[in-house]
Formats: structure tokens, sequence, C-alpha cells
């Protein structure tokens, strides 16, 4: 078998980039290298370019190419978590004393990073609603490096405009970072949008089971790939074999997963948006730029409860189905209270979100089980 062109569709390159049957034993699925050093050809002769495992593993490598080719990147990096890559890439591409545009409705622990940890290294942050392109243009100047982006953004689900922020980014000699979670290389491709790098937490809708923690980094350009790829290794947050080798597995059925999760948050959104006790839902099927960047809107929905936080806390305690929990993008569905529990970091500052607020990660059970589950847990 020959390896996969790049004109192969989604689903193609999701089962073949990277995962050529072994050369040794023709298996069909990658081996699991659980090994941290390598056999040298003599000194400083490698095989295969394998010298140690912190600096590249078989199993790491075939999940690296693979998330490349799934957004259309040129090199991939996968990492021990999304907060890893997130954090090495900041290291890579800023210096002390240089500012970050963030959204202003960033993912807790995103926003944790730079308020509690980024800051005290020197670097500076400005949280602005990015949907808002004279806000972002007004935030930036002379040592804005990067502007941050989540779209859809965790948990409001509010849409920033790809194309739009990469223009802002590249004008002032910044670059353009999409935190891609939510959406997956499935539903949009940031950098086909301008955007320079991709991030994903791969504890999500890649891995897509609930059993793996790992993030990821996709680039546009190789020399950002060559400074990221020394600082990986230097700073050392990497997947392991066995993490990296659960990712891989779950991106295999990436796009069938995605269009059940689409599936079942449109009937769920549907019936939210007719329900007496539900004051707003928020979910990007109505945002015209939604329309345009992605192909569908995701399993994520967010919706605000009649009666304010006691009976946001209520609702989340009475699901059967829906399990109580942190995380998203398993094939379980998953319901939390945001503001007392992924975004808690968050609270008393202007991130602070809304007490009424529940979030669902949509799976891809019985539709119909998930919507009388929803109806007990609202009644």
């Amino acid at each position: 078998m020959g390896s996969v062109a790049e004109d192969d569709g989604f689903e193609t390159l999701a089962i073949h980039a990277g995962q050529e049957p072994d050369p040794t034993t023709g298996a069909v699925t990658p081996p699991v290298y659980l090994t941290s050093t390598y056999a040298q050809d003599g000194v400083g002769g490698t095989r295969g370019g394998y010298e140690y495992s912190r600096s590249g593993n078989p199993t790491r490598t075939a999940l690296e190419t693979c998330v490349a080719a799934l957004e259309g990147g040129v090199r991939g990096f996968a990492f021990a978590s999304g907060l890893a890559s997130t954090d090495t890439l900041l290291r890579t591409i800023c210096a002390p004393g240089e500012h970050v545009v963030i959204p202003g409705d960033a993912y807790g622990g995103t926003y944790r990073l730079f308020a509690r940890v980024l800051e005290q290294w020197g670097l500076d942050y400005s949280p602005v609603a990015q949907h808002d392109l004279d806000a972002v243009r007004a935030a930036v100047h002379d040592h804005t490096r990067v502007i941050w982006c989540e779209t859809p953004t965790n948990p409001l689900l509010g849409i920033a405009d790809i194309a739009a922020l990469a223009e802002i980014a590249h004008d002032c000699g910044a670059l353009l970072v999409v935190d891609n979670t939510f959406a997956s290389p499935y539903l949009q491709q940031p950098l086909s949008l301008g955007a320079d790098v991709v991030m994903h937490s791969t504890t999500k809708y890649l891995g897509g089971h609930s059993d793996v923690v790992g993030g990821a980094l996709v680039v546009a350009s190789h020399e950002l790939g060559e400074e990221l790829a020394f600082h990986q290794n230097a700073i050392g947050a990497v997947a392991g074999p066995m993490d990296a080798w659960l990712v891989l597995r779950g991106i295999k059925t990436l796009a069938v997963r995605m269009d059940r999760h689409c599936d079942n948050a449109e009937k769920v959104v549907e019936m939210l948006r007719s329900h007496a006790g539900v004051a707003e839902v928020l979910y990007p099927d109505t945002n015209e730029v939604a329309k345009r960047q992605m192909r569908r809107f995701g399993g994520m929905v967010s919706f605000r409860v009649s009666g304010g936080e006691a009976a946001a806390l209520e609702v989340c305690g009475k699901t059967r189905l829906f399990t109580l929990a942190e995380s998203l993008g398993g094939v379980e569905s998953l319901i939390e209270h945001p503001g007392r529990m992924t975004h808690a970091s968050v609270a008393g500052s202007t991130l602070e979100v809304p007490g009424d607020l529940v979030r669902l990660s949509v799976g891809i059970e019985s539709v119909s089980d998930l919507l009388a589950d929803l109806e007990r847990a609202l009644a």
C-alpha cells in the first residue's frame, strides 16, 4: 500500500495518514512503541531518526502526521495535554514583555494559564470580545505577538471570524492561533482561513472516548515548525506512546462521530428553544460567520435556565443519561455547571460566566433518550 495523496478526502486521511502498514510485520494498526530509547548504529547514528522518546517516538509521529494532514498544515506536534501544548507554543513564539489578545470568554484553563502563570513570566494579555473586530483592532499594539482565538468559545459558543482576525494579526506582525477543540478539523479548518497555528485538546473530540488526555498543535510554516520542534523537546511535555495511540484510534471515526454529535445536538437545540424552562439557548447555527467557516455547528450546546443559578444547579443534578462531569467530546453525553466547575477559575474576573448557565456535551446515544432525559431534568 502506498502513502496517502494530498487530495484524499478527510475520512481517508483520518484512517490512513501516518498509518501505513508496519513494514516489518504488515500490521495494519500502528504499533505502540513502549520504549524510552533506541539502539544507535554507531555514535550519533540513529535508525529512522529516533534516539530518545522525548525527542521522538514512532507512535507519536503517526499521530502528529495524521493531525497535520487533517488540518492541512505542514507539521503537527502531540503533547501531554491541551494546556501543555498552549504553554509550549506561547513560550516558543512570545517573550517577556510581549502581548497577547485572548477571547473575552476564553476557556477557564487558558485564562488561568495567562493570569496565574504566564503573567508572572512577563507576558501581557488583554481579554477582548473577538466577534467585535473593531475592539480587536483597538487592543493590538506594537508589542502584540499573538491573537489567541477560540471559535466556538467555551462555554458561551461565541463565534469569531477567523479570516478577519488573521488579517488583523498579520497587519500588526502578529500570529493568529486558533483553539479548534470545539469544532474539530472535521467541522472547521482554520489554517485554510489564514490562521498560523491550530491548537487542540485531543482529550476531546479527536480522542472521542473519554479515555485519554492530550493536546496537539499544527503549524502552517516550516520555520515555525522547526522552532516548535526544538521547544517541544526542550520543555518535554510530550504525549506518551499509549496516549498517542488512543488518540490516533479515536481519529479514525472522527467524521462519523461528529456527524452524529451534530445530528443529536440539533435536535436538543430544537427542544430547548421551545421549552418554557429555558431562558436562552447558545448554539452557533444562526450565526452567519459560523455558516461561512464551519461545515456544521458541533455537539456543544449551552443554555440559560429560567429561575437563575439554583435552577441551573438543580437541572445538572437531575439528569440520568447526561453524566454530571467536566470535559467534553466523548461518545457519552455530559452536563455541567460552568460557573462552579470548568470555569470556576474565572470567577470574579471579566470572564466570569453567568450562574444560570448549563453546558452540554451532546453524545451519540439515541437522541430520543437524550431528549427525554432533559425534559425530565427541566420539568
